[in-house]
């Protein structure tokens, strides 16, 4: 891995070479700046993956330095070095964008810990984007939105699986994207270049699944005029995908169990045995634990494919993602239908925002192409989107019971989405501030409980 780079920026030439030299010691690429334009025009000229500089410099303050480093590159980690009486303008400087701020003076321990997490950040980002551009380029599918902190953590283990052979099992409701996940792992795979393919086991009658999976010689039952390659033939050297392992027959089971501990097929109505060489994923949208339990899934089949077990959040529980998805499929049905549509009003984002989704991504997909067709406007208006909102049997709560729990689970949205910013999150709900509040001390929820909150006032008025 190519040396990190560090910008570090620090009027006392003093100080600014002693810290070149302890960051240089912990193995860093280190380039040190005595004023402001200095460090911009180094900015201008070069990447860096991270920027250090004292929060007060001679001709230029730190915190405004800090905001033009920012407008040169959106993504660079800032830290801000600050004396213990300057900890305010420290905090202030993180609302505006700063990772994080040490006090002087610090110890090479602290200094280290507060580098090494600013720059796991990025380096997170930067494996997910290589993703992303990795998956464009081999299977062209669309960039992966991911703006929402329990799918980050979920590219993130895609990252560390995918140079693996390890089985996989992706669980998730319908429609939030199992089979693109499992792309995205054989695309990131040394598997890239080889067939990926998929089954889904719910499509398949009981009596054409051995034929389907295992393929069959020329005579091998009435109907059989030609010999044909299996599935897990066709995969060979690549990856098979199978979707609603769950739907699996029982008698297929025992069958594809043999395989995947033999690694060998054996094609209808031949004994001779074929090699096969695969990497297996596979999806549910089934509890697997519970249809062992009765009886309806091989437990051995269990063990088997689990070996890694992901899962997809639903939509409702990664509303972050709502707005960058929304604008990915109006953005793409637009193009499609030669329309001129710019986006869509407040009252439209907030009634997607509020929405169940219980169809998840795939229902929010379609929901917005609907609102595409339908549109007469430049922009999408409340009145076009819709969405199911029926709940199943057996699952209705008293309407009290069922409006707090939406009440928490849209706080904890909100505030996850607006990073624990009180203001924006209040904007986003349409409270006062005040009222804002006075919810959150009803569900005994905190702004800083919000992953990736950045500090600010957070006192209850």
């Amino acid at each position: 891995m190519a040396q990190e780079r560090i910008l570090l920026i620090d009027d006392d030439e003093g100080l600014l070479h002693l810290l070149k030299m302890r960051l240089t010691a912990m193995g860093f690429h280190v380039v040190a700046c005595a004023t402001a334009d200095e460090a911009l025009n180094e900015a201008r000229n070069e990447i860096f993956d991270l920027a250090i500089t004292d929060l007060r410099l001679t001709a230029k303050d730190g915190l405004d330095l800090m905001d033009e480093l920012l407008l040169i590159h959106p993504v660079l980690p800032v830290l801000i070095l600050t004396a213990h009486g300057s900890i305010p303008n420290a905090v202030e400087a993180m609302q505006r964008g700063a990772y994080g701020y040490l006090t002087k003076p610090f110890e090479d321990t602290e200094l280290s810990l507060t580098i090494e997490k600013a720059l796991n950040q990025r380096r997170m980002r930067r494996e997910i984007n290589q993703l992303k551009v990795l998956v464009k380029e081999l299977h062209g599918l669309e960039n992966v939105v991911a703006a929402s902190v329990p799918m980050q953590a979920l590219l993130q283990q895609v990252v560390q699986v995918a140079e693996t052979n390890a089985t996989i099992c992706i669980s998730g409701e319908t429609g939030t994207g199992k089979e693109v996940i499992a792309r995205l792992i054989h695309c990131n795979s040394r598997r890239a270049r080889e067939p990926f393919v998929a089954i889904n086991c719910g499509a398949i009658p009981e009596s054409l699944f051995e034929s389907e999976l295992f393929g069959h010689v020329k005579g091998a039952f009435t109907g059989a005029y030609e010999a044909k390659r299996g599935l897990l033939q066709t995969a060979d050297k690549g990856t098979l995908f199978f979707d609603e392992i769950g739907e699996m027959p029982l008698s297929m089971q025992g069958k594809l169990l043999r395989t995947l501990q033999e690694r060998e097929v054996h094609p209808v109505g031949t004994a001779l045995p074929v090699k096969v060489n695969l990497r297996i994923i596979a999806a549910t949208n089934k509890e697997l634990g519970g249809l062992v339990k009765k009886g309806v899934f091989r437990e051995d089949l269990y063990y088997r494919i689990h070996v890694v077990p992901l899962t997809i959040p639903p939509l409702r529980e990664r509303r972050a993602d709502i707005p960058l998805l929304a604008h990915h499929f109006l953005k793409l049905n637009a193009q499609i239908m030669n329309k001129d549509i710019h986006g869509f009003l407040p009252q439209a984002m907030q009634k997607l925002m509020l929405s169940p989704w219980r169809g998840n991504v795939r229902e929010l997909e379609n929901a917005v192409e609907k609102a595409v067709v339908m549109a007469t406007q430049d922009m999408i208006t409340p009145d076009l989107i819709s969405y199911l909102d029926h709940v199943p049997d057996g699952q209705l709560k008293p309407l009290t019971a069922a409006r707090e729990d939406f009440e928490r689970g849209y706080l904890k949205d909100v505030l996850e989405f607006s990073r624990g910013n009180i203001s924006r999150a209040a904007l986003i709900a349409g409270r006062y501030r005040a009222d804002f509040y006075k919810l959150l001390k009803k569900y005994r929820l905190h702004p800083a409980d919000a992953k990736n909150a950045k500090p600010e006032d957070q006192r209850f008025e």
